[in-house]
């Protein structure tokens, strides 16, 4: 059972999960610093209330952290645009091209983009995601095998999607775990942190101390990869874990 409900506190909007979980969870979203309170059933609005105002000082100060953090300007997908791919800064080079349309890296400086000259924003975005894709479809699996057996724990499927708000997410039920796509611009260590991450919620669902040792186990450098992560360029939507 899951119920949704919404908190104000001293202007501050907090989205409510109300879950099947022992402890409250706080979560300050970026890039605009949303709040998301994830809480026990038995707890009403004014006890998480109360909870939102014992946190207003760290609210306020991870609020603070996304307005001062670099952001990537929203795409149009022209030459000498920037785009990341693994970590790395590429320059967009589009090359006016009749054919289907590729994508290829050039010199670990470019991205040469072979796309009709007269193709919209939206076509050439759907291009874009779609190689990102692949490219992510030969990275993840490999990495996931090799955790996977070190954890010994069983994955029955990995997917790639687009996500609003997480990294990465999982179902122990149905032994599945998704990435956002939005990790292949990332450096490969930031992909293996947050599959450590969501494995680990095979072996314990809650944050708790339980879920820490094992993450020291597996990842010692996992809060390393995290706060990269968290302070890497984000770009104009939201994504967090």
């Amino acid at each position: 059972m899951e119920t949704l409900s919404i908190v104000e506190v001293n202007n501050i909007i907090a989205d409510i999960v109300r879950k099947d979980v022992k402890n409250i969870h706080l979560n300050v979203l970026p890039p605009h610093g949303d709040v998301r309170i994830t809480a026990p059933l038995r707890n009403d609005d004014e006890s998480i209330r109360l909870f939102i105002i014992s946190k207003l000082p760290w609210i306020k100060k991870q609020r603070i952290k996304f307005e001062n953090q670099e952001r990537e300007s929203k795409k149009e997908y022209i030459s000498g645009e920037s785009h990341y791919f693994k970590g790395d800064r590429y320059l967009l080079n589009l090359i006016d091209y009749l054919g289907k349309p590729k994508i290829a890296i050039r010199n670990n400086k470019f991205i040469d983009f072979y796309i009709n000259k007269n193709s919209s924003v939206a076509q050439k975005r759907k291009t874009m995601d779609e190689w990102y894709r692949s490219e992510f479809k030969k990275i993840a699996p490999p990495i996931l095998e090799k955790l996977s057996k070190k954890m010994k724990i069983k994955v029955n499927e990995l997917r790639i999607r687009k996500m609003k708000t997480k990294w990465g997410t999982c179902n122990v039920e149905k032994k599945r775990i998704w990435l956002n796509l939005e990790l292949i611009k990332k450096p490969t260590h930031h992909i293996e942190y947050i599959l450590v991450h969501e494995l680990t919620h095979f072996l314990e669902r809650n944050h708790n101390k339980r879920f820490v040792s094992y993450m020291n186990k597996f990842l010692p450098s996992w809060r390393t990869n995290k706060a990269e992560l968290n302070s890497f360029i984000l770009t104009h939507e939201k994504w967090e874990r």
